[in-house]
């Protein structure tokens, strides 16, 4: 547990408050089933996880639309998305903005994979990527890769924006070549 975390947890015991919810639920494990999930897309659509069933599924969570680490982070999937299809992998990005947000990024940024809005958090929430100051949630940047059976085959805690999509290839590219 981070040091500050301790003296937050302490304070809100004394308040009769609960801790913030990111710090009670851990990001699944790796060789475990994904949380499932439905959300809207920056079209409306409503997107499942089993949807994309049978391939690879970058499922990266990020704070918010239209911020420098983040657009860097959407951008080089934008720019690599087609070593990434030729892996078998699609790229989907989960944050607590809403729909429209997510469109007006998609579009300034020529986005051409779905962004989710996780509005309350919940899903970030099972995930464990997910800061909930009550007033205020965001999700943390994390990223997971699912493989086609619906696992976690890879979990990114601490992820470098610059390099990550370049990280995530040079993963799938040794998964896949370990499944062949």
């Amino acid at each position: 547990m981070n040091l500050w975390k301790r003296p937050v947890r302490l304070i809100c015991t004394f308040l009769g408050l609960s801790a913030p919810s990111a710090w009670a639920g851990e990001p699944p494990a790796v060789d475990t089933p994904a949380p499932a999930f439905a959300l809207p897309d920056q079209a409306g659509k409503t997107r499942a996880l089993e949807e994309w069933r049978g391939t690879w599924v970058v499922l990266y969570f990020y704070p918010k639309d239209d911020t420098p680490g983040c657009t860097t982070e959407a951008c080089a999937f934008r720019d690599d998305l087609h070593k990434l299809a030729a892996l078998g992998a699609q790229v989907v990005g989960i944050s607590v903005d809403d729909s429209a947000s997510h469109k007006a990024f998609a579009e300034k940024y020529h986005l051409p994979f779905p962004l989710l809005a996780d509005k309350d958090g919940a899903v970030a929430g099972r995930y464990g990527a997910l800061y909930d100051l009550w007033l205020m949630k965001f999700a943390k940047r994390y990223t997971f890769l699912i493989d086609p059976q619906g696992n976690i085959a890879r979990r990114y805690l601490s992820v470098k924006v610059s390099r990550h999509s370049a990280e995530i290839i040079r993963d799938l590219q040794t998964l896949t070549a370990a499944a062949q």
